[in-house]
């Protein structure tokens, strides 16, 4: 997922508008996240349980990773992908799990939400493996643009939405996602996807987001 915050709080202050969550502010918040089970998935078999055991949930927190690059030109492919149900986590090894298609019936299922933030991005990167007929994922910086917020960063929109912080860590964020992961990164990961979940049942809570399903 590409975090935004970095940029938001480069932009001078005549470009910005509306509601900002400032980084000084975050760091006052306690601090949040995932202490939940966590399922590394890295073999088709442990595939189907997983894609199986969520396809009863309404919403899904959604999430991706990629290999950074590092030369001109160079461009890769999602390694990991997170899916966050109401009370576990996946993270799918794409390249050992039998990559996108076995998530198909998650990822086309018009009947289930998949959130986050720039899901765009993620999406299309997931459809450049495997093509597929993405259905019901909302990005939820949409909303709260409406809401007159300006930030669309998770950490930022999770600060001030949840009352949490999110602890991120750069070197994690650009560390290579297709070797076999480490704690940091599966906390990382895991994480991402989880915010996303708890985010937009509040927005939805709170009437900001249309009720799904």
């Amino acid at each position: 997922m590409e975090d935004n915050q970095e940029q938001e709080e480069a932009r001078p202050p005549e470009k910005r508008g509306g509601l900002r969550i400032e980084k000084d502010f975050i760091e006052t918040l306690p601090v949040g996240g995932w202490d939940g089970p966590v399922d590394l998935i890295e073999s088709e078999r442990d595939a189907e349980k997983a894609v199986a055991s969520l396809l009863g949930e309404r919403v899904l927190g959604f999430d991706t990773e990629t290999k950074p690059s590092h030369t001109r030109g160079e461009y890769n492919l999602p390694s990991i992908l997170q899916l966050a149900g109401e009370s576990r986590i996946f993270i799918f090894r794409l390249d050992h799990c039998g990559g996108i298609p076995l998530a198909f019936p998650l990822l086309c299922n018009e009947r289930q939400a998949k959130v986050g933030v720039a899901v765009r991005d993620d999406v299309r990167n997931l459809r450049a493996r495997a093509p597929f007929d993405d259905r019901a994922f909302i990005d939820i910086s949409d909303h709260t643009k409406r809401a007159g917020v300006e930030n669309t960063g998770l950490r930022a929109l999770a600060a001030h939405y949840l009352g949490l912080q999110m602890k991120k860590s750069k070197k994690v964020q650009t560390s290579n996602w297709a070797r076999p992961l480490d704690e940091r990164q599966i906390h990382y990961a895991a994480n991402d996807a989880w915010f996303s979940r708890e985010l937009y049942l509040k927005l939805e809570r709170d009437g900001l987001i249309p009720k799904f399903g």
